[in-house]
């Protein structure tokens, strides 16, 4: 067996209402939390049952709901200052993935010991601690970004930048699907497939793929595949809810440990350009790339449609044709616009697109087949 390396965190708590377990987890053992979400969450009172817990065990708390969709390095910076001039010692990130990201940061950025700056932290493995204890609690089923060890940052007009370190991973995180019901259709399905897109490209990851990782992936994937119809026809299934956010999560910890390639290289542009969400970005570009990966992973693809359907038949390459054909169902079943000219992309726009995917070799360097700027050009083409 390969040499590989599997790191996550170390408290995982999944279940219908586990937001309980965050009272003994806090109690007696900090004097201010800081709340970190977006102003959805609080418009929509779902942070109330949180709140609820802290009165109860009477920690002092402060909120910080400013945070945005693809948060900008001032955002963020803007949320580190609102942390240390609070005096908080324990970080909890409530929302999406944009505010668990942000939450990580904040954890290492506000604590009164750290002297690195954001500048100095961005890339792989320039994160130093100490940290603030931190716990990740998502509303979303779909960037795993409470067992990541990732925050993605915009850091220019329409650039993404990531800071990876493991001193990203949380303390805690918490799986509750009480917390998605009121999710809308399709954000539920953007969200859906970008887990999906996670435990894909960790099964196929060129450098990093390990056992672990598959085994992790090949369950997601099964999670998500079979529930992601489900929520999408009753959005009160708290059960297929709850399979979303473990498959979501299990996908996560694949990812954080055998990295993303391609699909979400071609994704970042498109959110960064045309500020639409990660997830959509990643439905759009997801089946031409598998297309395009076959021929290196049509082994691989075979092996995941025989997980997810046992009885499939036919040789490697039908049972290959026969998984993509299983994710385009699930983007044609999503409600999700498919073709960026619909989107307000102009054909124009493409090659600036394919350049700046080029760019991503963060990214690429997993991708199982070599990405060209002709090849990158003519997957932007073929969804347009």
């Amino acid at each position: 067996m390969s040499h590989f390396q599997f790191q996550t965190v170390a408290n995982i708590i999944s279940g219908i209402g586990s937001i309980q377990e965050l009272s003994p987890i806090l109690a007696h053992k900090y004097h201010k939390a800081l709340i970190v979400t977006d102003a959805g969450m609080i418009q929509h009172a779902l942070h109330k049952p949180l709140v609820k817990i802290l009165d109860d065990i009477g920690l002092d708390y402060e909120i910080y709901s400013d945070v945005q969709a693809d948060p900008a390095e001032h955002i963020v910076l803007s949320a580190v200052g609102f942390a240390k001039t609070r005096d908080v010692d324990v970080v909890i990130g409530f929302g999406g993935g944009s505010s668990l990201d942000v939450a990580k940061l904040i954890a290492i950025l506000a604590n009164p010991l750290q002297s690195q700056s954001i500048q100095d932290i961005y890339g792989v493995n320039n994160t130093q601690g100490p940290r603030l204890p931190l716990i990740l609690i998502p509303t979303t089923a779909g960037t795993g970004s409470e067992v990541t060890p990732i925050s993605i940052v915009t850091t220019g007009e329409t650039t993404k930048t990531g800071i990876v370190s493991p001193v990203l991973y949380a303390d805690t995180a918490i799986l509750d699907a009480s917390f998605t019901t009121g999710l809308p259709a399709q954000i539920t399905a953007a969200t859906g497939i970008d887990a999906m897109v996670h435990a894909i490209e960790a099964y196929t990851s060129k450098i990093k793929k390990n056992f672990y990782a598959d085994m992790l992936a090949k369950q997601a994937l099964k999670l998500l595949n079979k529930n992601l119809k489900l929520v999408l026809e009753d959005g009160q299934n708290l059960q297929a809810r709850q399979n979303m956010l473990l498959g979501s999560m299990l996908a996560g910890q694949a990812f954080a440990n055998a990295p993303v390639g391609a699909v979400h290289a071609l994704a970042y542009p498109l959110g960064g350009h045309f500020h639409l969400s990660h997830g959509h970005t990643n439905a759009l570009v997801l089946v031409e790339v598998l297309k395009f990966n076959a021929p290196e992973c049509k082994q691989l693809y075979a092996e995941l449609m025989l997980h997810l359907n046992p009885q499939s038949k036919g040789s490697v390459d039908d049972l290959c044709h026969l998984f993509i054909d299983n994710m385009q169902a699930h983007l044609n079943n999503s409600g999700l616009t498919l073709k960026l000219r619909d989107l307000k992309v102009g054909q124009h726009q493409l090659e600036t697109l394919a350049r700046d995917a080029m760019l991503q070799t963060r990214l690429l360097q997993n991708n199982p087949r070599d990405l060209q700027h002709s090849e990158a050009l003519a997957i932007y083409q073929a969804i347009f």
